[in-house]
């Protein structure tokens, strides 16, 4: 009993309120599914390493001294030394993406760049509220609404605040289908959200379909060579997917590997949420400045479309725009929804799709040219 009351004793209000942060994490995997694979294992990690002298962080084994905990240990192999983890979930991801509608309608590339707005418009801000440049450039990241995306380049750029990156990344990732219909109501009308469109359903050949993420990753490479990992992996995934010969392996990525990868990887975020470093008044501008770099994605997709439908006799319904972002499938089947709420029967949901995989190339391209603009001008 007296070593409970010693550890009682020990506990800090800032461990308190990581306590605090990991329960409403769980609750919010659970109670609403938000992210669960995600957000539960962070929140259950968030309160494992705060708990005080937590061999999860550090621990003293006989014979050897002291050395790394498992947690510990995760962070150091798995995101710190190789950023192994996100770009092995990246695989997975890209099994899982059906280029055809994009490829179908080449044109939706436009919306998935511009709905990148939001990670430019958020570095401008952090910057502006005092954060150096490689932290304002991995605060404003999380405006790639792709959660490994987001963890890599603060990894990478060795930001001081890679723990609340990762929880606001992944936390408004979850709460894209609430974010987004907000921030697409602001500057749109009922007429426009009930535009209706033809789709095209032009099949994709199966060579077409292979050349892509192997053309992709070889333009992508010479035209940012920062960005090779990122959209290499995430090409490589897809071209499992694609070549039809290696069915079992591309089951693998989707299912297995991925869901290995998400659930040590949220876990092991949770190494830098330890409360000394997480509880900060920096936390909370951080948070703010990732929904605004939510809601600024959101606005430059948008705007972008209602931009052309100025010069287009057949208009483009603006919320397809706002299916740019990276938050694959979500964001396009928020559209649709929007769509079939102002307008039943209108169907979207091919040219958002269209939009939504293209904005997966563009956070990882865009992620990698913030990694070279900030290393070059260090």
């Amino acid at each position: 009993m007296s070593f409970l009351w010693e550890g009682l004793a020990a506990v800090t209000w800032q461990q308190i309120v990581m306590y605090v942060v990991g329960a409403a994490l769980i609750w919010v995997a659970i109670k609403k599914e938000y992210e669960p694979a995600l957000l539960l294992p962070m929140g259950f990690g968030a309160i494992l390493v705060n708990l005080p002298g937590s061999n999860a962080v550090d621990q003293v084994l006989q014979g050897v001294g002291e050395t790394h905990g498992i947690v510990s240990w995760l962070y150091d192999v798995g995101i710190a030394a190789s950023e192994a983890m996100p770009l092995l979930l990246f695989i997975g991801i890209g099994a899982m993406i059906d280029f055809g509608p994009l490829l179908a309608k080449p044109s939706m590339f436009l919306f998935g760049a511009a709905a990148q707005f939001g990670i430019f418009a958020a570095l401008l801000l952090a910057s502006a509220l005092g954060f150096s440049l490689n932290d304002a450039a991995s605060i404003g990241i999380i405006g790639a609404a792709d959660g490994p995306t987001s963890l890599l380049v603060s990894q990478v750029l060795n930001s001081q605040y890679v723990g609340a990156i990762a929880v606001a990344a992944y936390s408004y990732m979850a709460l894209v289908p609430i974010v987004q219909p907000f921030a697409i109501k602001l500057i749109t009308t009922k007429k426009e959200r009930s535009i209706r469109m033809d789709y095209d359903n032009k099949s994709v050949s199966k060579r077409t379909r292979i050349l892509f993420p192997i053309f992709t990753t070889i333009i992508v490479g010479f035209i940012a060579p920062s960005s090779a990992s990122l959209v290499g992996f995430l090409m490589f995934g897809n071209l499992i997917r694609e070549c039809g010969v290696l069915e079992s392996l591309s089951q693998t990525a989707q299912t297995t590997l991925t869901n290995l990868i998400t659930l040590l990887l949220g876990i092991t975020i949770s190494f830098s949420m330890q409360a000394d470093s997480f509880v900060k008044p920096d936390t909370l501008f951080i948070m703010a400045i990732g929904l605004a770099a939510f809601v600024f994605d959101t606005f430059g997709g948008v705007l972008l479309a209602k931009i052309m439908n100025l010069f287009l006799k057949k208009k483009i319904n603006p919320m397809i725009g706002a299916a740019g972002i990276s938050a694959f499938p979500m964001a396009s089947r928020v559209v649709q929804k929007i769509a079939q709420e102002e307008s039943p029967g209108n169907i979207v949901i091919m040219h958002a799709a269209g939009a939504n995989v293209a904005g997966q190339i563009a956070s990882a391209v865009a992620g990698g040219l913030l990694i070279q603009l900030v290393t070059s001008m260090s």
